[in-house]
């Protein structure tokens, strides 16, 4: 495969990512309608559903804010370049910011001059890993800032323990309302340094709503946050209602002996994702 094929994959899975939603997502959310106990939670519910219907048949994308991108690559460097990948996958995100189009998003944090391509210093944000089995693995998740916006990290009292760990994600999910526009996906990383907990919670977006999480412990505490975050009654876009999250995913690493970091991040309805696998050598 050329490396002008990778582009053009690259470029249709970055379209895919913002104009469908995986099915795992869409089950998800119709399962939340026949569920939600809040009239003006279900008619929310039900304007969510029609706008993906609408977004699907029409290839426009579900949200006007298309976000900033991450890249997550596997691959086998024996048989691909990760400097080459890299600027493919660059070049496929300039082509699809003109031609889906996409909103132009990634500004400079302090003059907030725009790129107009949705590129610029550390953006798109790339995450790489390594295999021997010669295929490369692409996964292109879109983030808008409702929900990015409402990223939070603790550094916890090893004390404060499971009981402070269910705390601050209520607590920020609370606080948080409808900005995230829920229901949302709740990504948790307990433990590592500080970085190590943000990356873990953004890691854990990327899990299929119908895949349990192989830890029989992390498996409850999921369960356990998902039923204390529904019963906040924050509700679909924050209008109140019996669903506020479709799921919460839990990552973890070893941390230090006087250290609890917890990180949250969350995702909003439109739990943007795609992948696609490709065998040999470009």
């Amino acid at each position: 495969m050329s490396l002008d094929r990778l582009e053009d994959l690259a470029y249709l899975l970055i379209k895919k990512s913002v104009t469908t939603l995986p099915d795992d997502v869409k089950l998800s959310l119709r399962k939340a309608l026949s569920s939600e106990k809040s009239e003006v939670g279900r008619k929310q519910l039900e304007t969510i559903l029609l706008n993906i219907e609408l977004a699907e048949a029409e290839e426009l994308p579900l949200c006007q804010d298309t976000g900033l991108f991450s890249f997550y690559i596997d691959l086998d460097p024996r048989v691909y370049d990760p400097l080459k990948v890299k600027k493919v996958l660059v070049e496929a995100l300039r082509r699809a910011t003109i031609e889906i189009p996409l909103r132009p998003n990634a500004v400079h944090p302090l003059t907030r001059e725009n790129s107009g391509d949705n590129v610029g210093l550390g953006i798109p944000y790339f995450e790489w890993t390594f295999n021997r089995e010669g295929y490369l693995e692409l996964t292109v998740a879109p983030k808008g800032a409702g929900s990015e916006n409402m990223t939070k990290l603790a550094m916890l009292p090893p004390h404060a323990g499971l009981k402070g760990i269910i705390k601050f994600v209520v607590d920020s999910v609370v606080q948080a309302g409808g900005a995230p526009c829920p229901p949302t996906v709740l990504g948790v990383g307990v433990g590592g340094l500080a970085e190590e907990a943000l990356k873990l919670a953004k890691q854990a977006l990327l899990r299929p709503l119908s895949q349990p999480n192989p830890d029989p412990e992390l498996r409850r505490l999921e369960a356990l946050l998902l039923e204390k975050v529904n019963e906040t009654g924050v509700g679909p876009m924050g209008l109140g209602g019996s669903v506020t999250a479709l799921a919460v995913h839990v990552n973890y690493a070893h941390t230090h002996t006087a250290s609890l970091p917890v990180a949250l991040a969350f995702q909003c309805w439109a739990t943007r994702r795609a992948t696609l696998r490709v065998e040999g050598s470009p």
